[in-house]
């Protein structure tokens, strides 16, 4: 029998992403260790697709020089971990680099202007309509190129099998998320304090609705396992993706749950930036602050939900200035989403141990074993949630106790920020490349979907609407 490892997956990500937040805090004592990462923008002109991270010279690198430096770093960073975990390192190093150069055509390819450019950045690319989808498209890109490959070229994804590690790449980038959720946390304490508190309001209140009816609806109606509702509910009430890998952790769901409910976001999220920005245009441009908020409590993914508050900001203060000539000033409609998002984000921390504690002691308590254990619920409480609170609490308390810091801790996250994204973009192609549709027929995705639909439409939708407007009617932005 093999011995088993004490290394796993869930803490190796848990150091790696640690690793990457201390060489992001040498930007404290002037040293940018990361800024020789690539950074991808938005493009018309593919020479303009890359860059160096670090806005000043760094040595004469250009963009396809430091993409490939990224690509050398990565690898190794990775390779030593998947060592540790017992994996076939050239195997993995050979997969890998197939794996990173697809993922980083996908991001591209998203961040083409027509796709990515939002209203406001039309004039600079010489266009008169865009997608608006911002750069995140590149992770829809990534997940439908992915689903392409693992469903219509089963025999290329098999061998590349080593390097497809969606949870993994996600973990790490949950923990360097932390980093600038603290950073961004403290600007937004020098904003309004009525639009913080009343995120947080709307948060606990939305979300404690939302989780409940959805595990509700699933185990109810669609008779699921308490394994497949939980992540459901979660991905679906919290903050999509990390919010399903959390809890699939908290549970010891496998793998292919998290997964799952993964897929089935991203795609949601999609349909949801393309409409709802346009509805609330048209349906609450005199409410602009309460339709920000909308965007972050029905808008599952991070990105995507910054991205349709940006689109929302933009939509709505043109649709006010023709209407009746007022000009609010922009971002505040943006700010009321980011602020949700940061509650919300916040909040996964703290349900991922809840949840953890409430299956050691009510749904896998054992016969005789007694009431919960304080060491069971650690042990199955997700290693990479704790790195994500660590980074959180670390930039929050540096930058909030010393505000002059606060220019050194952005420099600090974007380093940091690139390798999340990479990451991400990583996540979501592994992702599409492991989802072999016949298989998840098989393990019930049509259901899932169908749960999915219902909740969203049915009252998720709809009640995150009558949160914001509780919280946020009648607040609006300054006017220029």
């Amino acid at each position: 029998m093999a011995e088993k490892r004490w290394l796993t997956e869930d803490k190796l990500a848990l150091i790696m992403g640690l690793i990457l937040f201390a060489l992001g805090l040498f930007s404290f004592a002037g040293v940018d260790l990361l800024g020789w990462g690539v950074s991808t923008n938005t493009w018309m002109d593919a020479g303009k697709i890359f860059s160096v991270t670090a806005k000043a010279d760094y040595g004469g690198l250009n963009g396809y020089v430091s993409l490939l430096l990224t690509y050398a770093f990565i690898t190794i960073f990775l390779s030593f971990g998947v060592k540790f975990l017992g994996g076939d390192v050239p195997k993995f190093i050979k997969s890998f680099t197939v794996v990173f150069f697809l993922s980083m055509i996908c991001w591209a390819a998203g961040h083409y202007a027509v796709i990515a450019a939002t209203p406001d950045k039309l004039e600079k690319f010489g266009l008169t309509w865009a997608m608006g989808l911002t750069g995140e498209a590149g992770f829809i890109v990534a997940l439908v190129v992915g689903i392409i490959i693992g469903n219509f070229f089963p025999g290329f994804a098999e061998e590349m099998k080593e390097a497809l590690r969606p949870e993994m790449y996600i973990k790490i980038a949950i923990v360097i998320l932390g980093a600038e959720l603290g950073v961004k946390a403290v600007d937004a304490m020098g904003l309004a304090s009525a639009v913080i508190f009343r995120g947080l309001c709307a948060i606990v209140e939305a979300y404690l609705i939302y989780w409940a009816l959805v595990y509700y609806v699933s185990r109810k109606y669609f008779k699921f396992s308490k394994e497949w509702s939980a992540p459901l509910a979660s991905g679906i009430s919290i903050c999509g993706v990390s919010a399903a890998i959390a809890t699939g952790g908290s549970i010891r769901a496998r793998p292919i749950v998290p997964i799952m409910v993964s897929s089935l976001v991203v795609v949601f999220t999609c349909i949801e930036m393309l409409v709802l920005p346009f509805v609330a245009q048209w349906w609450l441009s005199g409410e602009p602050m309460v339709a920000g908020a909308w965007m972050g409590l029905a808008v599952k993914s991070d990105g995507g939900a910054v991205a349709s508050g940006a689109i929302t900001d933009a939509l709505i203060r043109a649709k006010v200035l023709a209407d009746t000539g007022v000009q609010y000033q922009a971002g505040w409609i943006t700010m009321a989403t980011t602020t949700i998002k940061i509650f919300i984000d916040v909040f996964i921390g703290i349900w991922a141990f809840v949840l953890a504690a409430v299956w050691c002691s009510f749904i896998e308590c054992k016969p005789g074993q007694g009431g919960m254990k304080i060491g069971e619920v650690l042990d199955r409480f997700p290693r990479f949630v704790v790195g994500y609170v660590v980074t959180f609490l670390v930039m929050l308390i540096v930058c909030a106790t010393n505000k002059d810091l606060i220019p050194l801790g952005k420099a600090t996250i974007a380093g940091t920020h690139i390798f999340r994204g990479l990451f991400f973009v990583l996540t979501f192609f592994t992702i599409g490349m492991v989802s072999n549709f016949k298989k998840l027929w098989a393990e019930g995705i049509g259901k899932l979907a169908a749960v999915y639909i219902v909740c969203l439409g049915g009252f998720i939708i709809w009640i995150g609407l009558f949160i914001s407007w509780l919280f946020f009617h009648g607040v609006k932005p300054p006017v220029i």
